[in-house]
Order: structure tokens, then C-alpha cells, then sequence
């Protein structure tokens, strides 16, 4: 069998390999959860498209680095997949005025498109941390793996920012009003909570994951449609999603505006985890609450070329609307990333402060359809 290294470099971000008829990417940026550069969102982009045109190519899977492993061993190249986007370079690039800003988010949700939709059978391993970026790069896979150690999450609000990467329109279609919860609050759920809210397919133990990835590439697969047969087979056949109960959450997060989901929390006295809610909620952003908020709710009914259109005009207007420096965004990257005094000074200040049609904004295309970026989705 012949191994085809797409990137020899062991030290590069991002390692393409050929073995057989499998496309195998391994996420090399440990030390910084390997959260995604520009390059890595390019070099990815030119590696899905060369395999989605290589007859030879059945079947591509992806999977991310540890930095806790023992490097050369199999488990080093497992349980940490992503940890999203690179935000240091965002409150850089934003306050210098670079435009590789918006060359990120424009190439990055082409990205996401076209994993959401590949023509091959694409497997995630999500093990370790997924988030932000990495539900971008793992939500449009025919089979989405979790493990004991996956910790999964949208926590954009936490920075300033909305869920992205397709993320209103994934989140909007979970159960019940999860979605709102899920992108309001930034809350890091596990394996079987994934699978229960459909952004997972299947669990497996950590430790099973070499062996998988290495079968993989020994399969001899004749055509995609006979990977997508082994694939049916092996996974999607004996997984069967468990009951999703939803009552608790939608109780909350089926409430109008943001302000009616926070007062609900607050006055549920006896309720432990709404009271939890509550004090999470009060400390995101309450500006980008709203537009999150919004978000979901619009994109509920949104094909996902639309709803990522939609997502490239808030996030270039999250750091266009204001100047750099008043940045929601900005500021909520300085608070966690930059200065770490975990102390954002949003504007408004508190969620009582939000005036109607203060998010309206974030939802008014600064281009024409003919001139939109990701017109050609």
C-alpha cells in the first residue's frame, strides 16, 4: 500500500496524507488547541477540493493533536480535535485594520460549506475539545465521533461574538429550543448530550480511535458509494439516539426576548441550574445576546447558504459597525485572550440596557447579493 504526504512537513499545522483509498488530515497545531489560522483554514480548503476531484480518493476522515501525548505514539494523535478559531489574530488583525480579517471568515464558512457539502463520505473524530471552528470543520460529516473526553461547545457569546461557522444553522435544528440555549449560554455539554441534541452520530472510547483511524486507510474500498455502505454499516446501523428531554431548557429558552429568558431564570428560585443560567447569561455580552438570539431564530428557516451569507454579514459588521476598539468582539477577545483580567466592558452594560432594535443592525448586508462574498454558494 502506498502513503502519499500531501504536507511532508511533520511540522506543519496541517498533515494530508494518502493511504490506500482513504484522505487522512491530521489538525497539528497542539500547543494552541489547534485552533485554526488562515493557512490552516486554505491549506485545508486546497486539500478537500484536490480529494473531492481525485477518483481515487473514497473516503476522508480528520482528526486533531494532543499536546499531553507522547509524541510518535498513536495516542498523541488523538484528544484534542479543535478549539476554533485563532481569536488573538482576529483582535490583532481587527484593530490594525488587516484585511486577512475578512479573508478568514469569507474562506473559513466557504470552508464549512463545502465539509457540510462533500460529495465523499467525511468522518470527524471529535475527540477532546471541539468548539467554535471545530463544530465548523465536524458538523457536515457523514459520521461525527465522540468519546469520553469530548468536551463540545459554541461559546462565542463569552468573547463578544454569535455562534458562527454555520452555527445558526446547526443549533437551530436540535431539539426543541436547545439551539438558543446552547448559543446564548456557551455551555460545554459531553458525548451523549451531543448525540441526544444530534450534533454527534456515534460514541466510542478514546482508546479505540487508532485502530479505527488505521483501519481506515487499510480498507479497500472500490467506490465512495461502497465506503458510505461500510460506513452505514459500522456506525450509523446499531446507533440509535437516545430520548431527548427538553422540557427544562425550552421552558426557558422558547421565551421571546432575552430579557423574558433571564427574568424566567432569576425567579426560579428552587431551580439550581436555572439559577446557574442566569448568573451565565449576565455575563456575556448583552448586545451580542440579542443578536444571537436572533440569529438562531432567523436561521431556523434558512438553507445553509443562506444562513452562512447571513453570518458573514454580522461577523464583518461585528467588527466594522463600531470602530475596532468599541468592538463588542474586540473587547470580549481583550477581557478572555489578550489582557486575561476577565473583565469585558460591554456596551450596554446590562441586558435591561439593550434598546429595541439595537441588533437589527448586525442583520443588514453591507453588499449587494451580486457582491457578497460567498455569493457563489
Amino acid at each position: 500500500m502506498t502513503t502519499e504526504m500531501m504536507k511532508a512537513d511533520a511540522a506543519g499545522d496541517v498533515l494530508a496524507e494518502r493511504r490506500g483509498h482513504s484522505g487522512l488530515i491530521t489538525l497539528n497545531r497542539p500547543k494552541a488547541l489547534n485552533a485554526l489560522s488562515l493557512p490552516m483554514v486554505r491549506e485545508l480548503l486546497a486539500i478537500l477540493r484536490a480529494w473531492r476531484d481525485d477518483p481515487e480518493v473514497r473516503v476522508v476522515a480528520i482528526r486533531g493533536t494532543n499536546k499531553m501525548g507522547r509524541p510518535g505514539t498513536p495516542e498523541s494523535l488523538f484528544g484534542g480535535f479543535c478549539a476554533g478559531g485563532d481569536i488573538r489574530f482576529f483582535h490583532q488583525a481587527a484593530l490594525a485594520g488587516d484585511a486577512a480579517l475578512d479573508e478568514f471568515f469569507t474562506e473559513e464558512y466557504t470552508l464549512n460549506h463545502l465539509i457540510q457539502t462533500y460529495p465523499k463520505p467525511y468522518i470527524a473524530f471529535m475527540d477532546g475539545v471541539v468548539m467554535g471552528g471545530g463544530m465548523g470543520l465536524s458538523q457536515g460529516a457523514r459520521v461525527r465521533i465522540v468519546t469520553e473526553r469530548t468536551k463540545m461547545a459554541m461559546p462565542e457569546t463569552n468573547i463578544g461574538l454569535f455562534p458562527d461557522v454555520g452555527g445558526g444553522y446547526f443549533l437551530s435544528r436540535c431539539p426543541g429550543h436547545v439551539g438558543e440555549y446552547l448559543a446564548l449560554t456557551g455551555e460545554v455539554i459531553g458525548a451523549d448530550e451531543a448525540i441526544a441534541y444530534g450534533l454527534a452520530d456515534v460514541r466510542l472510547e478514546a482508546a479505540a480511535l487508532p485502530a479505527l483511524w488505521a483501519e481506515l486507510g487499510a480498507t479497500p474500498w472500490t467506490s465512495a458509494a461502497e465506503a458510505d455502505q461500510w460506513i452505514a454499516s459500522k456506525f450509523i446501523a446499531d446507533s440509535t439516539r437516545p430520548a431527548c428531554a427538553t422540557g427544562q431548557i425550552d421552558a426557558y429558552f422558547s421565551l421571546l426576548r432575552v430579557k423574558h429568558i433571564v427574568d424566567a431564570l432569576e425567579k426560579a428560585k428552587d431551580d439550581r441550574w436555572a439559577a446557574k443560567m442566569a448568573v451565565v447569561l449576565r455575563k456575556r455580552s448583552p448586545l451580542m445576546l440579542h443578536v444571537t438570539l436572533e440569529q438562531i431564530r432567523r436561521a431556523r428557516g434558512m438553507t445553509l447558504a443562506d444562513d452562512l451569507r447571513m453570518e458573514r454579514d454580522m461577523v464583518h459588521l461585528c467588527f466594522h459597525l463600531r470602530l475596532a476598539a468599541e468592538s463588542e468582539t474586540v473587547e470580549g477577545i481583550r477581557a478572555l485572550a489578550v489582557d486575561k483580567d476577565y473583565k469585558p466592558q460591554w456596551k450596554p452594560a446590562r441586558i435591561e440596557d439593550v434598546k429595541p432594535g439595537m441588533a437589527d443592525a448586525f442583520f443588514v448586508s453591507p453588499w449587494t447579493a451580486e457582491e457578497h462574498p460567498l455569493h457563489d454558494l
